[in-house]
């Protein structure tokens, strides 16, 4: 019998499940399929917004939105149209009920555990096709799917040493293969975001021009110490670094960030000389303000066309 056992909904950046429906069945696969929500959990953050993955006798169908993750655990033929269907409704009712704040800042699990009423009627309602409503568009579900299917998640490489940041990576268009990390979408910018990466410019264009004037100065007095103008200039290339990770999704982006702002502390006790204590008290606020902004700003777990 095609069924939908389960569902819950998950915050994207850290796994936290915020609700989730009441299983009652405790068969071997089913536990099973509950590490492997577990495992998925972790990893959504590095993962498209539409993906499946295949356990044998059951499936896991997920969508995330706007930070949030909604999964689900069927039976292997439950129709996947209807899966999907299923879970954009879910999405819709809790895009409704909580607001974003909400979400972002829950600490508990399961802190919106009375979701689940929502979840039960709607699971015994798509578990029962004849009572589903007519107002459902089915034929524009099944067009999504064609045109931009779900990403395929094979149980080896949830069960890979080295999790998802090692899978083959290509761009992810609507033809089911997992988009590289660099290209995920961030969160959209605040104004102390903007803030930051315009102070970051300002740094970098001061440091830069210093750089020049050190060079002019080394050209008319060969006193002058080299190794002053090597301090200018990678000031102002960690400067314009950290306005790049502010911009765009990398690899390890937190720990360059700080290494960045490392790279920036150095330079400045460098030339501590050259600069006096607001000057340097400018800069380096300004690097730890800028890093503060990188670490706030997550990936989404949306992607620029998603329209489920």
């Amino acid at each position: 019998m095609s069924m939908i056992l389960s569902a819950s909904v998950v915050r994207v950046r850290d796994g936290l499940p915020l609700s989730a429906s009441t299983d009652y069945e405790q068969s071997t696969g089913m536990q099973e399929c509950r590490k492997y929500f577990k495992m998925l959990a972790k990893k959504l953050s590095q993962l498209p917004d539409r993906c499946t993955l295949k356990t044998g006798q059951y499936n896991i169908n997920f969508i995330s939105s706007l930070g949030v993750s909604y999964m689900m655990l069927c039976t292997e033929n439950y129709p996947n149209v209807l899966a999907f269907c299923f879970l954009d409704e879910l999405q819709k009712e809790f895009i409704t009920t909580y607001n974003m704040m909400k979400t972002n800042t829950a600490v508990r699990p399961y802190c919106f555990i009375e979701f689940d009423n929502f979840i039960q009627r709607t699971k015994q309602r798509y578990n029962n096709t004849r009572s589903l409503s007519t107002k459902m568009n089915l034929a524009d579900m099944q067009t999504e799917i064609k045109l931009r299917p779900p990403y395929q998640i094979s149980v080896a490489e949830l069960g890979s040493a080295n999790g998802f940041a090692h899978l083959s990576v290509s761009e992810y268009k609507g033809t089911g293969k997992i988009s590289a990390a660099p290209h995920q979408r961030l969160a959209p910018v605040t104004l102390p975001g903007i803030v930051s990466f315009v102070l970051s410019l300002l740094c970098g264009a001061l440091n830069l021009i210093r750089g020049f004037h050190a060079i002019e100065s080394l050209l008319q007095n060969e006193g002058e110490d080299f190794s002053y103008i090597i301090a200018f200039f990678l000031g102002t290339a960690a400067c314009l670094y950290q306005c790049y990770l502010f911009v765009y999704y990398t690899g390890w982006r937190n720990a360059k960030s700080f290494l960045t702002f490392g790279l920036i502390c150095l330079c400045n006790m460098y030339l501590y000389e050259l600069r006096n204590l607001w000057q340097l008290f400018f800069h380096v606020t300004v690097g730890a303000f800028c890093t503060l902004q990188i670490r706030l700003r997550h990936p989404q777990g949306k992607s620029p066309d998603y329209n489920v």
